[in-house]
Parts: structure tokens; C-alpha cells; sequence
């Protein structure tokens, strides 16, 4: 559903009140935690079982993030259950479970001028948009600000109908009762959930949840490596021992395995192949031809492959993009390209000033690389198609296959499953619409799964940028006016056009063609307490489709702009600490975080030689905020560049997992150090200059630093912390990098071994 401000108006003025009325109209859904024999269902969140098993419904992807544990605590919490005997079901699409945050958030990706009338986070027109079209994408940090509401009221309900059952019972006041440990309790009597559940079940839920008085946390137990939890992973033992289930490891009657080839960039075409050479394949089931791509089938994925191989198919393609072409066109942009202010603080005439001091810094594409390479297994039987994947937008993917194949989305079951990581590049789809035509063609279940090169071919990078940074300063070094003129694609904007408007890659881009995008600059707002402030965009076209990437716009602008805030306080001479903590005017928050970092790290001032770097950043999502800072201990050698250690002091508000927590930081850090070392990729001809994850300079176990984290407590609402970590390390290593050599690089990665 493509809705425009325009549009609406438009509808009101000429009599269109009805249409506003059915889109803002509330719903009524279904419960999709369905219960099988045994078992009592309470609402969308959770069933009982007759064995005092709590099933608890997921409606995000878990991506290795912890999300299906973090969203059990919370009703386990709630209702007072046994951690022991919770279980996790994945819940598949519906409008039970709107993600509206995130709706909000991307307001602008849906709905042309919707950053002013759905951008807010308590926006009732983002509420149903994302009922309606069964957005419970994830993404961007939403899943605290999207369900830890729904998953308590849900559970408090639950606690209530059992507690009214119990009380039926033993003939006492509701007000009597607890419950706790699995159990409801009055005094001496108690009586298991297991016991209550069917007739608990068959009660009217109260009008209002009764919460706890005190929301789900477990607060910080202050600075160093461990985080002991009452809720550990339900999903880790699975993981260990090799038994958890992933998108691959489906089986199924008759399954035949396929590879493919795509051609380079997005609107190649294929050209020829050598099918006879196939037919020599010992294990070929089938061939199926696509405009872009051809893929083999085969009893193994090893014959599919080697059947390719044989093919050798031939692509052409009009404009194949190469790494000198992405780089001009930037260069081109920043300098004299067309730029938009989106964003303007105190007065232009001070803006537009000599600068005292201006940098150029530059981020080259990155490849997501996640362990697990795209896969779908896709079974279409008597006109219905049933889709084993991974999806971050689960729904889009469903809309996005049966529009491939000809079928109504009603009769596409997308049977949800876990990512091997993702950092957003299960976003996108291609796979699921490849694994529904080859599904169809071949009359059989098929397993696709891309090879790593095909990953490096067909998924779409993160957008690489320039910006330059321009400062006046006033007489005591302080800032009087920045001004960051940043030349990027609008990445957030195309991922959108694939997103809610199924656009293939090509379509997005000239779709959005020299349209600003808030969203691919977000966070070049620093926390710094500047009177005069400008962000300008450069959309600038480069011939490559590009994408989101963990951390958004923030790990883009946080980069630049705390590694320009570090050359301001060398060019003064100043403490890079102090200087900091001088412009943060009302934000005490930032201060301590900077503080706690600096105390971990043993911060000696961050000069010339030390191998200390420093950087902060703050991200917002609606009325929430994460604050983070970083200290990062680096040196080069011959063998490239080293980190030896971060310390972190981060600021997310109330804590839900401190283990959860934790590891997400710990994992944004390192993944942040990848990218500030290595996830580069160059393109000649259209194609890759990378085919594996050991050509991009990734770091490995003995590579990866000590890390420290410190928690600041706090009762605020709860951040997701798995952003900040991506965020803030690239610019900390950077830094760090200028005080270890002397010499300042300006250009992510860093490490000029990372192949570009």
C-alpha cells in the first residue's frame, strides 16, 4: 500500500473521508499461535501446554541478536513463569504484530511526505499501515520499542486469567493471589499453570492488563568482561551442538539442490551456455533459464555447481560499473553536485563563512558477509507455494515471490527461520523470488543457496560516501558553525522502493534518482552543543544498487564527523576528552559516558604516539536514545593494523539482558572494526574484484581485541544496543590509528591491505 500525503489530502478534499476512515479503522486478527492438542492458547503472544510448557510467539528474525530470548524474558517475567519451561515458536506474518516503530521511523520509505504526518512514534497512521500490510520488519534497533508493550500486556493478561481460575478454585479474592516460578500462589495453596490453563483459557481477559509494577530489567553490576543473566540464550546449547535448524537444513520429499549465476551488476543479461556441457554432470536434475541468471539443479548442490561451471554462461550488460566510476562520480558530487539542506540549525550566514578548518573523508562500498549466504527451500503444490527463508520482512518476501510466479500472496506460507547473521542484507529478497520460479519450473521442491561468490555478485553493498567537514571557530576553539555536505546514494530510499514497492534493483534507483534521503545521512547531528548547524545531501547516482547496513547512516556520519572532531582538537592542541566534553552543554549523560570510557581505557590524552583514539556518538529512534563511547588501542605493524583493545561505557537505558546487551556491543565492536579494516569490495566489469570472505581482510579470533564494557544504569527506555557498537568503533580505530603513526587516514578501510 503506497499512500502519499498528497493523496490523502486530495481524498479528504473530494469527499475521501471513508478511505481515510477504512485505512485508520481498527482491525481485529486471527491468533496466529495456533494451539495444538494439549495445549491453551491465551492471545498472539502465548500458549500453556499440559505439561506447564510456555510457547511464546517471535515475531522478529533471529539474526544471531538474542531476540528469541530477549522477547520470552519478557513475558516470562511478566507472567511469572518458569524460565526452565519456556519455548520459543516463530510467528509467521500478520498484523497481530505491527512493527510501528519501525513503520514510523521509515515513514518516509512509504509514504511520499511521510516523515510530517506518520514519522511520530504514537503515529496511528504508521500503526496501520503496519497492521495492514503485516510489517513486522526487523530492523534499525526496534524490536524493545515495538513489542516489549505488546509481549507484557499479553503475559499480564494471561497472569490474570490464571490467577481468576486459581482463585475460582479456593474460593478467594483474585487480590489473594501471585503468581511466580510457573505457579499460582495464596498463602500455603498453589497450584501449577499446567493444572489451570484450559479453564484459565475459557475465562473473559481483563479490559486492562494489570502490570507488574516494575518492568522487565536486570541493571548493571558495573565495568568488566562478564554478565551474568537469569535468562540465558535459549537458542545456544542448539547452536553448540550443531542441531539448530536453519534455512539450509530443511528436507523435504524429492528436494533437489540448486545453484545459480548472476550476471554482473543488476541489468545484465544472459547472453549463452553451453547446456550439453551439463548434461555430462553426473547427479543434473534440471536447468532453469532466468533473463539475469541461470541456475542448475542437482541431487547434491556440489553437482548443481559443477554443472554451471561446465555452462559457462555468458551475461552482457550495457554499463558495467568499476571502482574508478563509483569514485569520479563522488568526487563529482561533493565538489558540484546539487545538494539539499536537510538539516539547518541557528543562521545560514554564518554557515556559509570561511571555514577555519575543512577535511574530506571518503567510505569505499562494504559487503555484509554473513556467515550464512543467501538460501530459500521452496515448494509449490496445487497452486500453493510454501517458503523455508530467512527474512527480515518476511512479509514483503511473501508479496515479492507470489507476484514472481503468478499466485495470490494468500497462497504463499512463509514458514519463518533463524539467519546465520545478516546485518541487514536479508532485507532484500532476490532469493525468495529465485527459489519460487525455479520451484515452479521444475515441478519439485528446491533448495537454493547462493555460493559466496554469487553473495558478493548479487547482494548489494553498503553505499560508499564522501563528505567534506567545515568548521568556524570561535576565539576559545569552540565551534561556531558546522557544516557537513555529505555526497552518498540515497540508499535508504531505494531499499525502500524494493521494499514496499517490490522495484527491482535498476527500478529503485531511477526511482529515486537525485532524491535526498534523510535516513542515509542520519546522525551527522553530533550530541555537541553547536549554535549554527548544517547537513547537506549530495544523492548522488553510481551505477550500483546499494543497501542498509548495521548501524544505518550513523556508522556512515559518525566516522566522519568524529574523526573531524579529533583534527579540530589537534589542530588547537587540545585534550581530545576535554574538548569533547566542552560542547556537550546539557547532554550530562554523554559526559559520564565519555567519562566511564575514558577511566576503563586508562586514557592518557590521546597524543602522538599512544595508540589511543577516541570517539562518541548518540542515535535516536523516536523518544529514545543510545549513547555510546569508545576507546580504541591501535597500532600498524607489517602485518597491518592491530587493535589491541576497546573500552566501552555505553548508555542504553533500562537494561532487559545484561548478557543480551553485552553481547551485542561486543559483536557491533567487532563487526565496526571489520569495516574500519576490511568488508571493502572493488568492481571491474561489473563484477566483484572479491569471490571470499578471506579476500576481505576480516578479523579472526586471534584478531579480535580485548573488549571492556561499562554500563551506565539508567531507568530510561530501553535502547537496543546492537547498533552503537558498528557505530562507534571504525572512527575510535581511526583515531587511535592518527595518535599510534602520526599520520591521519581519512578513508575507511584504513588498512591498505584490505585489497581495494
Amino acid at each position: 500500500m503506497k499512500i502519499s500525503r498528497r493523496g490523502v489530502l486530495a481524498g479528504a478534499a473530494a469527499g475521501g473521508g471513508l478511505a481515510i476512515a477504512f485505512v485508520l479503522m481498527p482491525q481485529r486478527f486471527g491468533a496466529p499461535l495456533a494451539p495444538t492438542e494439549g495445549e491453551a492458547g491465551f492471545n498472539a503472544w502465548l500458549k500453556i501446554a499440559a505439561d506447564g510448557v510456555v510457547t511464546v510467539a517471535v515475531p522478529q528474525c533471529e539474526m544471531g541478536q538474542g531476540v528469541t530470548t530477549l522477547l520470552p524474558q519478557i513475558v516470562a517475567m511478566e507472567l511469572g513463569a518458569d524460565w526452565r519451561q519456556i519455548a520459543v515458536e516463530p510467528a509467521p506474518p500478520t498484523g497481530a504484530y505491527p512493527n510501528a516503530p519501525l513503520a514510523a521511523h521509515w515513514a518516509q520509505l512509504w509514504m511520499a511526505g511521510g516523515a510530517d504526518i506518520a514519522g511520530s512514534e504514537d503515529s496511528l497512521l504508521a500503526r496501520r499501515f503496519a497492521e495492514r500490510t503485516r510489517f513486522n520488519a526487523t530492523a534499525a534497533g526496534t524490536t524493545l520499542a515495538a513489542y516489549e508493550g505488546p509481549a507484557r500486556e499479553a503475559a499480564a493478561t494471561a497472569r490474570a486469567m490464571l490467577i481468576a481460575e486459581a482463585a475460582a478454585r479456593w474460593g478467594v479474592s483474585p487480590e489473594e493471589c501471585r503468581a511466580a516460578d510457573g505457579f499460582v500462589l495464596a498463602g500455603e495453596r498453589r497450584l501449577r499453570f499446567a493444572e489451570l490453563a484450559e479453564g484459565a483459557a475459557r475465562r473473559d481477559p481483563p479490559d486492562i492488563a494489570p502490570l507488574s509494577s516494575e518492568p522487565p530489567a536486570e541493571p548493571p553490576r558495573g565495568a568488566g568482561t562478564t554478565a551474568e543473566t537469569a535468562f540465558p540464550r535459549v537458542d545456544l546449547p542448539a547452536k553448540v551442538d550443531g542441531s539448530f535448524l536453519f534455512a539450509g537444513d530443511v528436507r523435504l520429499p524429492g528436494l533437489v539442490h540448486v545453484a545459480i549465476r548472476h550476471g554482473p551488476v543488476d541489468r545484465a543479461r544472459l547472453k549463452r551456455y553451453d547446456a550439453a556441457a551439463a548434461a555430462k554432470v553426473r547427479g543434473l536434475v534440471g536447468i532453469v533459464e532466468g533473463n539475469r541468471w541461470l541456475a542448475a539443479a542437482g541431487e547434491t548442490w556440489w553437482a548443481a555447481e559443477k554443472a554451471l561451471q561446465a555452462m559457462k554462461p555468458v551475461f552482457v550488460t550495457g554499463a558495467p560499473v568499476d571502482s574508478d566510476g563509483i569514485a569520479k562520480a563522488l568526487s563529482e558530487g561533493l565538489e558540484e553536485g546539487g545538494a539539499e539542506r536537510v538539516v539547518l540549525v541557528g543562521a545560514g550566514e554564518v554557515l556559509d563563512g570561511e571555514p577555519t578548518l575543512a577535511r574530506r573523508y571518503d567510505i569505499a562500498p562494504a559487503v555484509h558477509a554473513p556467515l550464512e549466504t543467501a538460501s530459500a527451500t521452496a515448494w509449490l503444490e496445487d497452486g500453493k507455494l510454501t517458503l523455508w527463508m530467512a527474512s527480515q520482512a518476511p512479509e514483503r518476501a511473501r508479496v515479492a515471490a507470489a507476484r514472481a510466479i503468478g499466485i495470490g500472496v494468500e497462497n504463499v506460507v512463509l514458514v519463518p527461520m533463524a539467519a546465520g547473521g545478516s546485518f541487514d542484507a536479508r532485507l532484500d529478497h532476490t532469493h525468495a523470488i529465485e527459489a519460487a520460479v525455479i520451484a515452479r519450473e521444475l515441478g519439485r521442491p528446491v533448495q537454493l543457496v547462493w555460493s559466496r561468490w554469487q553473495e558478493m555478485v548479487a547482494s548489494p553493498p553498503r553505499a560508499p560516501a564522501a563528505a567534506e567537514l567545515s568548521a568556524r571557530l570561535g576565539r576559545d576553539g569552540s565551534i561556531i558553525a558546522l557544516t557537513s555536505r555529505i555526497a552518498i546514494p540515497p540508499f535508504m530510499r531505494e531499499q525502500g522502493a524494493r521494499l514496499f514497492e517490490n522495484r527491482t534493483t535498476w527500478a529503485a534507483r531511477e526511482n529515486t534518482r537525485g532524491e535526498s534521503d534523510p535516513l542515509a545521512v542520519s546522525g551527522a547531528v553530533p550530541p555537541y552543543a553547536i549554535p549554527n548547524l548544517a547537513v547537506d545531501h549530495v544523492p548522488v547516482a553510481i551505477g550500483l544498487p546499494v543497501a542498509r547496513m548495521r548501524g544505518g547512516g550513523d556508522a556512515i556520519t559518525a566516522f566522519f564527523t568524529e574523526c573531524f572532531i579529533d583534527e579540530l582538537a589537534e589542530a588547537l592542541g587540545r585534550e581530545k576528552l576535554s574538548y569533547r566534553i566542552a560542547m556537550l552543554g546539557q547532554d550530562l549523560r554523554m559526559v559520564e559516558v565519555l567519562q566511564r570510557a575514558a577511566r576503563l581505557a586508562e586514557w592518557s590524552g590521546g597524543e602522538i604516539a599512544s595508540g589511543q583514539g577516541l570517539a562518541c556518538h548518540r542515535m535516536q529512534l523516536g523518544n529514545r536514545t543510545g549513547r555510546v563511547a569508545c576507546v580504541a588501542q591501535a597500532s600498524r605493524g607489517e602485518g597491518g593494523v592491530r587493535v589491541t583493545r576497546l573500552s566501552v561505557a555505553a548508555d542504553i537505558g533500562r537494561i532487559v539482558n545484561r548478557d543480551l546487551a553485552r553481547q551485542q556491543i561486543e559483536g557491533g565492536l567487532v563487526y565496526g572494526m571489520s569495516l574500519a579494516l576490511g568488508s571493502a569490495i572493488g568492481f571491474r566489469r561489473g563484477l566483484p574484484t572479491a569471490s571470499r570472505l578471506a579476500s576481505l581482510n576480516l578479523p579472526t579470533l586471534a584478531d579480535s581485541p580485548e573488549i571492556a564494557i561499562d554500563f551506565v544504569g539508567s531507568s530510561a527506555d530501553p535502547f537496543d544496543p546492537g547498533e552503537l557498537g558498528t557505530v562507534v568503533a571504525a572512527p575510535a580505530i581511526a583515531n587511535a590509528l592518527a595518535s599510534a603513526t602520526g599520520q591521519r587516514s581519512r578513508r575507511l578501510p584504513l588498512d591498505a591491505a584490505s585489497g581495494q
